[in-house]
């Protein structure tokens, strides 16, 4: 939340030398005002928000350092983090002491950080809209149980949604919450856009801790017809455990996105390596 371990076409490009200043080229930046830690944040989003919709083409420079700085009266330290904020995301170069060529332009989701769905989105700059198509109470499966620490035919929570990027469907999202959220989750709208920003706001249910497990399969017959393709087409698949602080499970999810809508990425060194790999029989 390294190795990309993921399917994604990418975002679309236009030529260009990408020799503009960034936020400053457009609208000739803002004065500063708050800390430097929204400062950094806020500079880091505008310029995300152009690479990603092609003003900055992959392969192209940003503007330097002091060209951001002086188009958004902002100090070079705080420039730096920006940029700093998109290398560590895979957008642009890492080096340091050189204008950043820009790498690529698609969705990508880290593990490096425990975000929901909707939540990573809106931060690169997309529209989210989410809706539940169905909420069930039913005995938990074998493998539910297992994965939310419960005892074997505990009732939880079945939740199925359609989650939409910018009016598009792209993820089908089959959620299993633990008994002890049912009731709350119950209670959220049904076009709620995030159910953790929504258990943190009414319950005070955060999720701080998860586990992910990645792979592929063919478009069963429901999932063809919620996203719009034909059945057998590839979906990337996620399934992942989201749990509190003090590791009590919240949910178990499988969420199935829409080939070529998003990477996933895991950041890992020989140090430490948060990536493992396993054998695709792994449930």
């Amino acid at each position: 939340m390294g190795t990309s371990a993921a399917s994604g076409t990418g975002g679309s490009t236009r030529s260009g030398t990408g020799s503009g200043t960034g936020r400053s080229a457009g609208s000739g930046g803002r004065a500063g005002s708050g800390s430097g830690t929204a400062r950094y944040l806020e500079i880091a989003e505008a310029l995300r928000r152009e690479i990603l919709s092609g003003a900055h083409p992959v392969g192209s420079r940003l503007p330097s350092e002091s060209d951001l700085a002086a188009g958004w009266s902002a100090s070079r330290g705080t420039v730096r983090q920006a940029v700093a904020t998109l290398a560590a995301e895979g957008l642009v170069g890492s080096s340091q002491g050189a204008r950043r060529i820009v790498l690529r332009q698609e969705r990508r989701h880290s593990f490096g950080e425990l975000n929901s769905f909707a939540q990573w989105a809106e931060g690169i700059g997309h529209e989210v809209r989410s809706r539940f198509l169905s909420r069930t109470r039913r005995a938990a499966t074998a493998e539910e149980a297992e994965r939310l620490a419960l005892p074997p035919g505990t009732e939880i929570l079945a939740a199925l949604r359609l989650r939409l990027l910018d009016g598009e469907p792209t993820m089908v999202e089959r959620t299993a919450y633990a008994d002890w959220v049912a009731e709350a989750v119950e209670a959220l709208p049904p076009d709620c856009r995030s159910v953790m920003d929504g258990l943190e706001a009414d319950s005070g249910v955060v999720a701080q801790y998860g586990e992910h497990l990645i792979d592929a399969l063919p478009a069963g017959s429901e999932d063809a017809r919620l996203l719009g393709i034909r059945r057998g087409s590839p979906l990337l698949r996620q399934r992942h455990v989201s749990a509190t602080r003090t590791g009590r499970p919240i949910e178990w999810s499988d969420d199935r996105y829409l080939a070529g809508s998003v990477t996933f990425s895991v950041s890992n060194s020989a140090v430490a390596t948060p990536l493992e790999r396993h054998h695709g029989t792994e449930r």
